[in-house]
């Protein structure tokens, strides 16, 4: 996950002793390096005049061209039964979703908090002695718009046990961990540069695409998310996708973090902010998103599925025009095992899958928000691997979007998520990274998926 948290990773080492909770440290103490705009401060170095790379390779307005419609929309007279197995709360019978990835059960929580990193860098001295002989560092487990979804083609896929297992990450806790030791080996790697902040000394003598994976691995992942939001949002233009891809994904834990640490460090309101560059049924999405008030119980409602199905069909296919409110509300407070019993009576009723019938009611970035949370309630680890390939498909490299889900996955899921690549698109995603990058850039990368 980051370097900041211990865990080996190949020839980088990372850190991170598990078990700590959610604690934050006051405002302006985290740990994030130069090059990260100081929103709301004057504390922090300036950035770079260099900045970061623009994001590439992103698909042109129209979405990719991918024909057949989205994944898994059942034929008329209700939709095949899934792979492996029911899904939640499938009645005996009933119908599930074809081609979109289906594994038989998903963790849908969070990974261990974090508490905050001791000094407060950058901004205060190196402490020379840990309380108690050991260092609290933190201990974390942790799109921009899709105007049309991209299609899977229609591949045998493996719903093995190993799929049934908890997620999991790439990164793992590293054994006999030594804050002060490691800290050490880096000093003495870089010692003779004249940076005695290391996260100065990498900014300094990194660029491009290599000091944005360094530095997001550096960044505790409730900070890069927020600093990932503030980004997208400031100056000319909205990356929204960025904002669909974090907020659409988090667990409620998570979004309450990312909020109070994006008032905390940046001196800003993420509510405003989304209200101040969204508009319409979009800007009205988003802020439902980032309250953080998703029901998260796991138990599945039949009853209330069914009624909820017949409420969308009504609100949208059932009508003429759409009532959008009823959609934001359903999709934005239900919990996902939830709404995948909701996706499954609404085959059984409409003889069409509910993505299809939002991509028929709804357009540009709502329709990207919408169809993100239904993809997530489906699978989360394909939605993610389904980023990752056309993050580096055709021409050019998305590196931010490939950066970004690469590092904020490497310990919640992306064994899964690589796993469901693989039957995807039948190549590893250690494979296309390795054909779509170079250098350092190539190796690091390749470290934190475990290639």
């Amino acid at each position: 996950m980051f370097l900041n948290d211990h865990i080996h990773l190949n020839n980088f080492p990372v850190f991170q002793p598990a078990g700590q909770e959610s604690s934050f440290p006051p405002p302006g103490q985290y740990p994030y390096p130069s090059g990260f705009p100081p929103m709301g401060g004057g504390a922090y170095p300036p950035a770079p005049s260099s900045g970061y790379p623009g994001a590439g390779g992103y698909p042109a307005p129209g979405g990719y061209p991918a024909p057949g419609g989205y994944p898994g929309a059942p034929q008329p007279g209700g939709a095949p039964s899934y792979p492996g197995g029911q899904g939640f709360g499938a009645p005996p019978g009933g119908a599930g979703f074809s081609g979109y990835p289906q594994p038989p059960s998903q963790s849908y929580g969070g990974g261990p908090a974090q508490v905050p990193v001791p000094g407060g860098f950058p901004g205060g001295p190196m402490p020379s002695q840990y309380p108690g002989g050991q260092t609290p560092y933190p201990s974390q487990i942790s799109t921009e718009s899709f105007p049309s979804y991209p299609v899977f083609s229609p591949i045998s896929l493996d719903y093995s046990s190993e799929l049934a297992t908890v997620a999991q990450g790439t990164i793992r806790p590293a054994a006999n961990f030594d804050a002060m030791r490691d800290a050490e080996i880096l000093r003495k790697a870089m010692k003779g540069f004249g940076k005695e902040n290391i996260f100065f000394t990498y900014t300094y003598f990194l660029s491009g695409n290599m000091e944005e994976l360094i530095l997001a691995l550096f960044m505790p992942s409730t900070y890069y998310d927020a600093w990932s939001l503030r980004n997208a949002m400031k100056g000319a233009g909205t990356q929204e996708r960025v904002l669909i891809e974090i907020l659409c994904t988090r667990t409620n834990q998570e979004i309450r973090e990312i909020v109070r640490c994006y008032q905390s460090e940046f001196g800003r309101d993420l509510e405003k902010d989304i209200r101040s560059d969204t508009s319409g049924h979009f800007e009205r999405l988003l802020v439902s998103m980032c309250q953080g008030n998703r029901d998260e119980n796991q138990n599945v409602n039949p009853q209330m599925a069914q009624e909820d199905a017949q409420r969308l069909y009504q609100a949208g296919e059932g009508r003429l025009g759409t009532d959008e409110s009823c959609f934001n509300m359903i999709l934005a407070t239900r919990s996902f095992p939830q709404l995948k019993a909701t996706m499954e009576a609404y085959s059984r009723m409409a003889n069409r899958d509910l993505l299809s019938s939002v991509g028929r009611e709804f357009s540009g970035n709502v329709e990207s928000g919408l169809k993100t949370i239904l993809q997530c309630a489906l699978n989360r680890p394909a939605f993610f691997a389904e980023r990752l390939y056309y993050s580096m498909k055709g021409a050019g490299t998305d590196d931010s979007t490939l950066v970004r889900i690469v590092v904020t996955r490497s310990e919640i899921d992306l064994v899964q998520i690589k796993q469901m690549f693989s039957q995807m698109y039948q190549k590893t995603l250690g494979t296309m990274i390795a054909s779509d990058t170079s250098g350092d850039y190539r190796r690091l990368l390749l470290a934190i998926v475990g290639q």
